[in-house]
């Protein structure tokens, strides 16, 4: 009897599945005037999302569990650079293959912001800048910060190229972004000392010159590992305007920054010309004439969002911090002052202290991270089944993309994503694509990756931040 009731308890169970599975993958729905289907306005306020689970501020990981997890990723994943231990020297070797794995001739035609080829000379140019010939045998890292936002580009150049004429949003010499008071080694100069090859604990790229000051190594990460200090927990809070110091007026401090407070200044004085006991005193980097590094205090507004410590890891707080950057622009390497798929990710979680892989591909095979990959040889329905399996946080990646997981609507996963548009069938079969380019939330089953394919069957890879 008890063997006959589990078997049509799980028969009911497969078909209430295959109907939902039916229902959320197949069955297509009338779009909204936004053209973004199965969303309404209510799913763009995050209480919506925290409202629907029961444990939404339930540690997640805590703070060891967290510090295990950093130490695991930077041992572990060959996208990391542990800094603090590259030593006295660096071989040619070395150098040349970290700026040989950007700073290559372009396998395809590139186009540059008026839809013109870019000649090959102007190209056989930008790499000459590079100066490779000139790496000696071995390196002497040269330590430093960041002072500023500041763009990691692929090639020591500005120029701004494309791979179809036209389309100016993906910048293929953009790589990433690094933020103030970021430790860095530069590696490498330009011929025309202008730019630096710099590597830094998620990414090795060029970077303006100016944009770094030098200085020891060990007062650098004294000051990195300064305490007490303030996470910027805000999408982008700017520091006080302040004339008496223009280099750290109105700077902008993204999501994730740990940023030390300057203990020196007598709380009743005041800093830059103004009273600091509505603000918090921050200590940022400064460079002089030279370019040496020295640290300066600068104001930020208490009501800013900022936090004495990072934030806890619970399903509250990611869906909170993602949603900070809701309508955000869509960026290619942080660039527009925005960010993309993967760094949208990465700055979240970093508001919780995990610091994660820079990139799609590096996010999504990561060693040091919990993951399950899926090939040719994983089913239609099998991965239906793993994406409505997800929960609230997991990262889901197809080829060049990632979204995250904010919760379900009728068994329907739905993700919060920096995405530069949807695809979908409508309810006539026709293909509907609605171009986004922000950070926005959709439903996951019905995106479709190409004319046959839907995202779940491109995908790749679940991450999941957990023990």
């Amino acid at each position: 009897m008890n063997t006959l009731r589990h078997t049509l308890l799980a028969a009911m169970l497969a078909v209430a599945v295959g109907a939902t599975m039916a229902r959320a993958a197949d069955a297509p729905q009338a779009p909204p005037p936004s053209g973004v289907i199965g969303t309404t306005d209510a799913q763009l306020d995050p209480e919506f999302w925290i409202a629907r689970l029961s444990d939404a501020d339930k540690v997640v990981l805590d703070t060891t569990a967290i510090t295990t997890l950093n130490g695991k990723v930077m041992r572990l994943d060959p996208s990391m650079h542990d800094i603090r231990h590259l030593g006295s020297s660096v071989s040619r070797e070395q150098v040349k293959n970290w700026i040989g794995k950007l700073t290559k001739e372009p396998s395809t035609t590139l186009y540059n912001t008026d839809g013109k080829e870019v000649p090959a000379s102007t190209i056989d140019a930008v790499i000459a800048n590079a100066a490779i010939d000139t790496i000696p045998a071995s390196v002497a890292p040269k330590y430093g910060m960041a002072l500023r936002r500041s763009a990691l580009r692929g090639y020591p150049s500005d120029l701004r190229v494309f791979s179809h004429a036209g389309d100016t949003d993906i910048d293929r010499f953009q790589e990433s972004t690094l933020f103030p008071g970021d430790p860095l080694v530069v590696v490498q100069m330009s011929a025309d000392a202008k730019w630096a090859f710099v590597v830094s604990p998620r990414y090795a790229a060029w970077m303006h010159a100016d944009d770094i000051a030098y200085g020891d190594a060990q007062a650098i990460f004294a000051h990195v590992d300064a305490t007490p200090y303030r996470v910027i927990t805000g999408a982008k809070p700017l520091t006080v305007y302040t004339p008496e110091e223009p280099a750290l007026s109105e700077l902008q401090l993204d999501m994730g920054t740990r940023v030390p407070l300057d203990t020196s200044v007598p709380s009743d004085q005041p800093v830059n010309g103004q009273t600091a006991y509505t603000s918090w005193t921050l200590s940022l980097p400064v460079r002089d004439a030279k370019g040496a590094l020295a640290f300066r205090p600068a104001l930020l507004q208490r009501n800013q969002d900022s936090s004495a410590d990072y934030l806890p890891l619970t399903r509250a707080n990611i869906i909170r911090q993602a949603f900070k950057f809701l309508g955000e622009r869509y960026g290619w390497g942080h660039a527009f002052n925005g960010r993309d798929c993967s760094g949208f990710t990465s700055d979240v979680y970093r508001s919780m202290g995990v610091q994660m892989p820079r990139n799609t591909g590096d996010q999504a095979n990561s060693p040091g991270l919990s993951h399950t990959l899926y090939t040719d040889k994983d089913s239609h329905d099998a991965r239906v089944r793993a994406a409505m399996a997800t929960e609230v946080g997991d990262l889901i990646y197809i080829p060049g993309h990632v979204m995250m997981v904010i919760g379900t609507i009728d068994g329907q996963p739905y993700v919060i994503h920096d995405v530069s548009g949807i695809s979908y069938r409508e309810a006539d079969g026709n293909m509907r694509r609605v171009k986004l380019n922000a950070v926005s939330v959709t439903p996951l089953l019905p995106l479709m990756f190409n004319d046959t394919q839907t995202f779940v069957d491109r995908m790749t890879s679940i991450v999941r931040i957990r023990p």
